[in-house]
């Protein structure tokens, strides 16, 4: 069930021009510097952005190209999605959703509050959708929220788009024939960070606690955090086998091999960094020395680059 990874089914394709330079991959701040910013790329170019979907197990697919992954789990109870995407894309979404059936959308579960996840949530309830998000998703979307590593303030979320139900812990829902899992990390990518596994189709949707093929983004600003991650990471193979299906937050479709590989990536930079930063290395003093240099032909060649990925690290240990 896996794919290869490009540019193009990367939801955050559109930086990799701006990122791009005779020099190498630019950090994000260097990418504010030669644009309007990273929010406000991306959210220019899913506007325009085609929706690839991709059938996953039973009724479950998974669109991309809005934002962050989307899974559909289609059936009489009505369509129901994890993740919202972002508005602008509501056309090229509108049309995947409807080519998979007639059915209306009934429930969307946010994974948690980013704008690449969420921002499609008020045209979603305005479909009818009930939204449902962990407590501190709502807290973040009902009030206004500055990350600091994309130097942008987001607005509090019109009341359309805040989700009506919340979970603390984990949650069950039964629809379409299928049994919804729902389980709170902890602190990972953020502070209200949940999975959602489809039970019957054994299908395992992380949200943004997994990245495939690229260092992923935490943030700090919310209450992420690098230890929270690689929890996150050891609690997705817990919940997975050989067999399950493994939906990222963003990269293609994979598998709990996949899952393995990131967490040993995660463990080894979190350590090396640790370990310099606790003999007194100042922060460009550890990026200089490239702890993550065994991981760079795979995982570095995207938009958090080895040295913004070693100063997320730095941050958290």
């Amino acid at each position: 069930m896996t794919h290869a990874l490009s540019r193009r089914n990367f939801c955050l394709c559109c930086i990799a021009t701006t990122t791009f330079s005779a020099t190498g991959w630019l950090t994000p701040r260097e990418v504010f510097a030669k644009a309007n910013g990273i929010v406000d790329m991306i959210k220019g170019s899913a506007a325009t952005a085609p929706i690839t979907i991709h059938k996953l197990r039973g009724n479950v697919s998974m669109l991309e190209g809005s934002g962050g992954n989307i899974a559909v789990l289609n059936g009489p109870d009505g369509k129901v999605l994890v993740d919202a995407g972002i508005a602008v894309s509501r056309v090229q979404v509108k049309a995947a959703l409807d080519s998979l059936g007639p059915q209306p959308i009934s429930t969307l579960i946010n994974t948690h509050w980013h704008f690449d996840h969420a921002d499609g949530n008020e045209w979603i309830h305005s479909e009818g959708a009930h939204i449902l998000a962990h407590k501190n998703t709502r807290t973040h979307l009902s009030s206004a929220q500055r990350v600091e590593d994309w130097d942008y303030d987001f607005a509090p979320s019109p009341s359309g788009a805040i989700p009506t139900e919340v979970m603390e812990d984990s949650h069950s829902l039964r629809l379409n024939g299928d049994t919804l899992a729902l389980q709170y990390y902890g602190p990972s990518h953020t502070d209200g960070d949940i999975s959602v596994k489809f039970a019957e189709a054994d299908i395992l949707h992380t949200g943004d606690t997994y990245w495939n093929g690229v260092y992923p983004f935490i943030d700090y600003s919310t209450g992420g955090s690098i230890d929270g991650m690689i929890k996150a990471a050891e609690a997705n193979i817990a919940a997975s086998t050989n067999k399950t299906i493994i939906v990222p937050g963003h990269g293609p479709v994979s598998t709990r091999a996949h899952l393995i590989e990131s967490l040993d990536m995660l463990s080894a930079i979190r350590d090396k960094v640790a370990s310099l930063k606790s003999k007194g290395h100042s922060l460009d003093e550890v990026v200089a020395a490239r702890p993550t240099a065994a991981f760079d032909d795979k995982w570095g060649k995207f938009v958090i680059d080895p040295a913004f990925f070693t100063r997320l690290t730095y941050a958290g240990v």
